[in-house]
């Protein structure tokens, strides 16, 4: 069931997702050559402490999971494609990071995702997260009231195949609220005019994921929660809580400053 949101419940999120946003800022400015995985999570946990918020990702465990999830960011470094945990692996020069987090405060959630590179970048990583930030762009464009899901996820889908991108199946976006995960599903690549329609008040989290060598696979790694791309070639993932308004769509984690 979809839950429309009232115009105070999006200035609530706003909120939420204006902490997540410092969030990311704080762990982007604070990844570099030598800094340890766990060490950008303690970043994120420190600016959720002093804002007041909590993490929804820390002890979240879905139906698929064999342990909870043990911290406040998914870290994937070079072929994991999402739901890295973080570890003492100390980032090297070149690694394409993805970073996922998620804000709750005064009972609503943001959730949002940045991908970036670490010193030297490789051609090929820069042009995979610009493709990302693409996608996403028109993915958040489509989300206006009287369009419906499918034109969100072809929007999605269509920059990311005209780049040569694969895309992972059968993982994708979905609504925010109350609840990190809610209805409706939104999907990375889909048929436009299709769908649930969009209406005032649904907040949805609109979330690319990019596999460099353009093919689909991925598989479970054995900490049963990273998804690693099957050939090993690279992968991107970006992410904002869009929510739809009849004045067009309004993007909840806009990222700024750290204050």
């Amino acid at each position: 069931m979809v839950e429309l949101k009232t115009d105070v419940s999006i200035e609530a999120m706003y909120e939420a997702g204006q902490v997540l946003g410092q969030a990311l800022t704080a762990v982007r400015e604070a990844a570099g050559v030598g800094v340890s995985l766990l060490e950008l999570d303690e970043v994120a946990r420190g600016v959720l402490k002093e804002a007041g918020a909590t993490s929804p990702f820390l002890g979240y465990r879905p139906s698929f999971a064999t342990t909870p999830f043990p911290a406040v960011i998914c870290a994937s470094v070079n072929d994991a494609i999402v739901h890295g945990i973080p570890t003492s692996y100390r980032l090297r020069d070149g690694d394409l990071v993805s970073i996922d987090c998620g804000a709750e405060l005064d009972g609503w959630v943001g959730d949002s995702a940045i991908s970036f590179t670490v010193g030297r970048a490789r051609p090929a990583d820069v042009r995979l997260v610009e493709t990302a930030e693409r996608a996403l762009a028109a993915g958040i464009a489509a989300a206006v009231v009287g369009n419906r899901i499918g034109d969100i996820a072809h929007a999605v889908g269509r920059v990311c195949r005209e780049a040569g991108y694969g895309i992972p199946q059968g993982f994708g976006g979905h609504g925010v609220g109350r609840h990190m995960h809610e209805d409706p599903e939104v999907p990375n690549e889909g048929r436009p005019g299709r769908g649930l329609p969009l209406r005032h008040g649904m907040a949805l989290a609109i979330e690319p994921m990019l596999i460099g060598s353009g093919r689909d696979g991925y598989h479970e790694a054995p900490d049963g929660w990273t998804l690693r791309t099957n050939d090993g070639s690279r992968a991107a993932h970006v992410e904002h809580t869009v929510a739809v308004t009849d004045a067009g769509p309004r993007i909840l984690t806009e990222r700024g400053p750290r204050r």
